[in-house]
């Protein structure tokens, strides 16, 4: 083993290290960085180590690179979109959607679990904002089906998972970090859009049936209310308006991409200024809502952005210390061929997401593995979409999985962190069972973009 490989790996188990200390992620990167740009100096200037490293190479053109992902017109997307799912959850669409489609589906065995799953990918489509879906949902949700008699894992493992299609679902900031850390206009933030959407809906409609499948297999896991509703035309009629202002608002902003009309940023805009329309209709919009919205999207921001540049500080000296070379040799050494590579990096990114969050993996992960795929002649949406479904999946796999902490928060009494492992398992199954579709079936994730922007 050269030095360069056991420089390489040294910088990576130095940070995996100090995030199972619990130091800050931002700081982990940025600190392992540094401290390994003074090694290569030392080696390099007093040892005459035979690595390529330049402290002017690597440290000098810092400032460049920080500037470059802070002046990234593309990147102003991230707070416009963080903020419309901020200011969607305080204007009360998601409860009036609730209470309206329980009284058409609550009827039905497991209506009250499928009525979440509904919801939620409507959420997923105007918020894509994880953290607020899964405690939205949850508090929503668990504390009438537990009074319905279902099962706690199966309503749990519903609310909690559910709300991780936000991750997915365009308008998804995931997507947005991926393009611009994959580089590549054939994998633009319009083009990952459209891959992602039949997917993310694919996953829902899997969730359904599981749902579905399972209470009919097991009566007691969502029985069937004894009082039912009777269905008039009023009941629809609330379903309907309460549909169409979150559907009104994708249309504007995916349509706005998909059309041509808008750039992502221009239509993250239009995204803003629609939630913050929904929330003054719905009369829920006040100084003490918008400043409590501002702050949330500022704090979020700040965290994205300060791993953005922990991440751009590592990377840097990471490929002057000839990482780039190190983890290309590694992949293209691999004793199989294109599909086990591509395998491979999945099943490793699965695994990473067990102790990663997606943010971490997408800023230092991908834009390493991405060059090399690409190289191997793999469709740069399809790699984007499968990585993606993957990231998804660590929201919901311990010790990590961050939507198990917020379903924990909101949780009544009698659910168990048991109950909550127990009811996500299905789910984690169902997800990687897409993953698999979209693995075999490509055109799940290309047929789209094919269509509306041209391809083989």
């Amino acid at each position: 083993m050269g030095l360069e490989e056991i420089l390489v790996i040294a910088m990576f188990a130095s940070f995996m290290g100090l995030l199972l200390l619990g130091f800050p992620v931002a700081w982990s990167l940025a600190g392992v960085g540094l401290v390994f740009a003074v090694v290569g100096h030392v080696l390099v200037e007093y040892f005459d180590a035979d690595l390529w490293f330049t402290w002017q190479g690597t440290i000098g053109v810092l400032d460049a690179r920080l500037y470059g992902v802070v002046a990234n017109e593309l990147m102003v997307a991230l707070p416009l979109f963080i903020f419309m799912g901020i200011m969607l959850d305080r204007s009360g669409i998601a409860e009036k959607l609730m209470h309206s489609l329980v009284k058409v589906l609550g009827p039905l065995r497991g209506g009250y679990a499928v009525t979440v799953v509904i919801v939620g990918i409507l959420l997923a489509a105007s918020t894509g904002i994880v953290g607020a879906s899964v405690v939205l949902l949850g508090m929503l949700s668990l504390g009438p089906m537990m009074q319905a008699g279902y099962n706690k894992s199966l309503a749990v493992g519903t609310a909690c998972s559910v709300g991780t299609l936000g991750i997915l679902v365009p308008p998804s900031i995931m997507l947005v970090l991926m393009s611009d850390r994959l580089g590549t206009s054939a994998a633009s933030v319009g083009k990952l859009f459209m891959g992602a959407l039949i997917p993310g809906v694919m996953l829902g409609v899997m969730y359904i049936l599981y749902i579905v499948i399972a209470s009919w297999i097991k009566k007691d896991l969502a029985p069937a209310p004894k009082d039912r509703e009777p269905m008039t035309i009023r009941v629809w009629g609330e379903v309907l308006l309460a549909v169409v202002p979150p559907m009104t608002l994708i249309v504007a902003v995916l349509g706005s991409i998909f059309f041509g009309i808008a750039t992502t940023t221009e239509a993250s805009a239009v995204g803003a200024v629609g939630a913050l329309l929904m929330a003054l209709l719905s009369r829920r919009l006040d100084a003490g809502v918008l400043k409590d919205a501002l702050y949330q999207t500022s704090r979020t921001t700040a965290f994205i952005f300060g791993i953005f540049i922990g991440a751009t500080v590592f990377a840097a000296v990471l490929r002057g210390l000839g990482g780039d070379d190190v983890i290309r040799a590694a992949i293209t050494g691999l004793p199989f061929g294109t599909t086990g590579v591509l395998i491979t990096i999945l099943f490793v990114t699965f695994l990473l997401g067990f102790f990663l969050d997606w943010v971490e993996i997408t800023l230092i992960v991908l834009p390493l593995v991405a060059p090399v795929i690409f190289a191997m002649g793999v469709e740069p949406v399809w790699f984007a979409i499968m990585f993606a479904m993957c990231l998804q999946t660590s929201f919901l796999t311990p010790p990590v999985g961050f939507a198990l902490f917020y379903i924990k928060g909101v949780c009544p009494p009698g659910i168990t962190t048991r109950h909550i492992y127990l009811g996500v398992i299905p789910f984690i199954a169902i997800q990687l069972l897409g993953l698999g579709l979209v693995f075999w079936f490509e055109s799940i994730a290309t047929w789209l973009p094919n269509e509306v922007y041209g391809g083989p």
